[in-house]
């Protein structure tokens, strides 16, 4: 597994690294050798926070915990990310075995609209899939939505958690 520590406002010491290193190997037998793993560590106050996304053929899994210590963090967020891959195992496997990631596209330009208001910009791959599958991506995430490309229709939809606890798929008008 690929790991990258990037440190917020402060420096990652050695001996946090290398710790990190060592808790993140035991998610090596989980994923096949192109994952990619990048933990983000900030100091707000006396809180420590630590964020850890690991992509892997497309999937990502996310955890963000927030502690005294680093370490304490840490233990939190691999706790969440064994917690989503045995929720989530035998999807996953099947996922994983016919799994192909395709980049998104960089054009690097930014519209002068999004100068005049705090926007906050991600990409990320579009993959072709199920509703059923970008569920299940959403909920790894941690997220209320999840933008996808419909394997059938070839549409970008948006997938929604509701208050009522179902799901809603927003598809474009044709």
């Amino acid at each position: 597994m690929n790991i990258s520590v990037i440190g917020r406002h402060l420096n990652v010491r050695d001996d946090t690294k290398a710790l990190i290193e060592k808790k993140l190997a035991k998610f090596d037998k989980f994923f096949p050798s192109g994952a990619d793993a990048t933990v983000t560590c900030k100091s707000e106050g006396d809180d420590k926070r630590m964020e850890i996304t690991i992509s892997v053929g497309g999937t990502l899994f996310r955890a963000e915990e927030s502690s005294s210590s680093f370490q304490n963090a840490l233990d939190g967020c691999m706790s969440s990310i064994e917690r989503q891959i045995r929720k989530n195992k035998t999807r996953l496997e099947k996922r994983m075995r016919s799994s192909i990631s395709v980049p998104a596209p960089d054009d690097g330009e930014s519209s002068e609209e999004e100068l005049l208001f705090d926007v906050r910009t991600k990409t990320f791959p579009l993959k072709p899939m199920t509703p059923e599958e970008a569920i299940l991506q959403m909920n790894l995430l941690g997220h209320s939505f999840y933008l996808f490309c419909d394997s059938q229709t070839e549409e970008t939809c948006a997938i929604y958690k509701r208050r009522d606890g179902s799901y809603g798929l927003i598809v474009p008008q044709k």
